[in-house]
């Protein structure tokens, strides 16, 4: 999923379109060409993505700028509202040679598409003069499955580091007096101390922590616990002591209701409604959660931090990514990597990221995340993105794996399979997909 992304339209219960929009009127070329010559000598860039109305609305500003300093290129945008149904589309249209020259893939899809062969290798095209945005631009981890046996085959559009919201009232009447935020700059924010204030909150009739069920939020608590999930290309989750116990944990958190599955909370009372409301003290999400609290009106009532470790050191967190990669067949891919280059430059995120819920993902654009001073220590997100990691490559490497994984785990989070049966089922569901 991207995420992260897609967690961002739910959280928010943004409008999706419903038809595809087009930053120009002039159509693409015809037959199985992406692209292609347009009235007047220009070229026809088609490119696609997923989103809600309002990511829509930025793409839309950054291509009618682009068009304006590259008048011989329009650019004619295609959108799919559901994340779910993005990618289905994407691979049928690139089976029939009829896919647009640059696209969106997600973090949790990437894998395959760089296995298919159906996706240019950009490290020439980069490091060459005509690039507006440097291999070196981005952070090594959030690279994820885009990057393969050292070349890139996509570049990340922003991320969304997963972090924990807090809202320091409802820890005040769970009668926590320790700042989480505190006590992870002093060193001493461990997962010991998060499980000590998440049954504190449960004993004074609050949820300790919503979760999403993504691996964002699975696997930042297996990092926790100083656990693993992958290890010499073996899923070992299952199998690894800290893993397992952290596997438990989470098991056990939701069954007494210490922790909720945000997938499975009723419309009528969310994780949006319980969080504002200080029935939660924690909210597991990215920065996209600054319009959540945004409606509860106290503003200095939240702030965030990273998910503790087993130390209180930091230690890697996940952050959830898209990328941005070039049709290996496109037609005019010259025109088509000048659109892709400056969309994910320093200067294109800048201008389109600006008043969205995400983080720039190449480096000097931090202002986005810092401008505001809000939530108080904003920073934290950065420093998730910087020293953290998109989902293993090993993972997204197999179609489908990632969201087998989630909807397992989602059985044994809502009591439908108990939890020695579901590790093992789970072991051999993902040792199945792999051989």
């Amino acid at each position: 999923m991207s995420f992260p992304i897609s967690k961002k339209a739910l959280a928010a219960a943004a409008l999706a379109l419903t038809a595809t929009v087009t930053a120009a009127c002039s159509g693409s070329g015809g037959g199985t060409t992406s692209g292609g010559a347009s009235a007047g000598g220009k070229v026809t860039i088609r490119w696609s993505t997923w989103g809600s109305a309002e990511d829509v609305a930025l793409y839309k500003g950054f291509n009618d700028d682009f068009m304006k300093r590259h008048p011989n290129i329009v650019l004619k945008m295609e959108t799919v509202p559901k994340y779910e149904e993005y990618h289905p589309k994407l691979l049928t249209q690139l089976t029939s040679k009829t896919a647009p020259d640059v696209f969106f893939v997600g973090d949790d899809n990437v894998g395959k598409f760089v296995a298919a062969g159906v996706l240019a290798p950009l490290n020439d095209k980069l490091a060459g003069p005509d690039s507006k945005s440097k291999p070196e631009d981005y952070f090594e981890g959030i690279y994820g499955g885009a990057k393969k046996d050292g070349q890139i085959y996509g570049i990340p559009n922003d991320t969304s580091p997963e972090v924990l919201w807090y809202g320091k009232k409802a820890l005040k009447e769970a009668g926590i007096t320790e700042d989480p935020a505190e006590l992870n700059a002093a060193g001493k924010w461990t997962m010991a101390k998060y499980l000590e204030m998440n049954a504190k909150l449960k004993a004074a009739g609050k949820a300790g922590s919503l979760f999403w069920n993504w691996y964002g939020s699975t696997y930042s608590m297996i990092g926790g616990f100083g656990g693993k999930v992958w290890d010499g290309g073996k899923f070992v989750a299952t199998t690894d002591p800290k893993s397992r116990k952290a596997l438990e944990t989470l098991a056990k958190g939701y069954a007494d209701k210490t922790f909720l599955s945000v997938d499975v909370l009723p419309a009528s009372n969310g994780a949006n409604t319980q969080f504002l409301r200080g029935k939660a003290g924690f909210y597991a999400g990215g920065r996209w959660v600054i319009d959540v609290v945004k409606k509860g009106g106290d503003l200095p009532n939240y702030d965030i931090v990273p998910f503790p470790s087993e130390t209180g050191q930091p230690m890697p967190g996940a952050v959830a990514a898209s990328y941005l990669a070039l049709n290996k067949d496109s037609k005019n891919a010259k025109e088509a990597f000048t659109f892709l280059t400056e969309f994910v430059s320093k200067e294109g995120q800048l201008q389109r990221l600006k008043g969205g819920g995400a983080v720039p993902s190449v480096k000097g654009a931090e202002q986005i995340v810092l401008e505001d001073n809000y939530p108080a220590h904003a920073q934290t997100l950065l420093d998730v993105r910087d020293t953290g990691f998109a989902n293993y490559p090993e993972e997204v490497a197999v179609p489908g794996l990632t969201k087998d994984i989630n909807d397992h785990l989602l059985k044994v989070w809502t009591g439908k399979v108990a939890f020695e049966q579901g590790m093992t089922e789970l072991q051999a569901i993902v040792d199945g997909k792999i051989g």
